[in-house]
């Protein structure tokens, strides 16, 4: 195991935390300080790391829009309805659910088993291993996404409710359902590029709280795509962190069988 690294951060020791330290450190900071600005290239470090994130059948169905134009930053935080956390902030993330890209992004999980495996094989020659791969990205991933007006996955949602009477069966194959993977999805890159961040001493806030729609427009983001959360980003100050962190007690919440 590496040994954590001194480095100077705005003219102060600093030492990277470990994982249970960054998660202890970690708290939705809403007042940032404007004399201490962020190193953009290490925020941007952090979003790749959020890429990294586990994801549904790694499709990967999410896009990270960086600002640090102030002149944006003005813009959305009306947006954001005055928020504090968006108001101080020296950077936002903007996490993107692309939903919308299933096709494009199992032709890419596709073309990787093409350099894993070999191009144009033919099926008498693919190990068990790849055409199982093949077969989920080029069939079951179609059968999962594809859908019309609801239409289609109401069939679905039918189909697998009577052969579900026979035997387990995956279930959330509506356009609804899907949805909802594709946020949690996105959901798991937000908090790993938190508790990156507050590995560097760096601190965020999630916000779910935004006309997203004006969002969209005002980044480009294609009206297809949906906002999952937008992060703001800053060094904290010590009244950032309204008060003592509250949770229900863990017996209340934890179960073992």
């Amino acid at each position: 195991m590496s040994t954590p690294q001194t480095q100077t951060k705005n003219s102060l020791p600093y030492v990277e935390k470990t994982v249970s330290e960054a998660i202890d450190y970690r708290r939705s900071v809403r007042v940032y300080d404007p004399e201490k600005a962020l190193d953009s290239s290490i925020v941007k470090k952090c979003i790749a790391q959020a890429s990294l994130a586990p994801n549904s059948s790694n499709m990967q169905l999410w896009e990270f829009v960086h600002v640090t134009s102030k002149e944006t930053i003005a813009e959305l935080v009306p947006l954001c309805f005055g928020q504090n956390a968006a108001k101080t902030a020296q950077e936002l993330v903007v996490f993107v659910v692309r939903k919308d890209l299933w096709r494009k992004r199992a032709k890419a999980n596709l073309q990787y088993m093409d350099k894993v495996f070999g191009k144009n094989k033919p099926k008498k020659e693919q190990s068990s291993r790849e055409k199982v791969a093949r077969n989920y990205y080029g069939k079951l991933i179609p059968f999962a996404y594809a859908d019309f007006l609801g239409i289609v996955g109401w069939l679905k949602y039918l189909m697998v409710l009577v052969m579900g009477l026979f035997k387990p069966m995956y279930r959330e194959v509506r356009k609804s359902d899907m949805r909802i993977v594709a946020h949690k999805t996105c959901g798991l890159a937000a908090q790993t590029f938190m508790l990156s961040m507050a590995a560097e001493g760096y601190d965020t806030c999630p916000m779910e709280g935004s006309d997203t729609w004006r969002v969209k427009r005002i980044l480009g983001i294609p009206r297809s795509a949906e906002i999952n959360m937008i992060i703001s980003c800053g060094i904290r100050k010590p009244e950032g962190v309204y008060g003592e962190r509250f949770r229900i007690p863990f017996e209340e919440i934890y179960t073992e069988i």
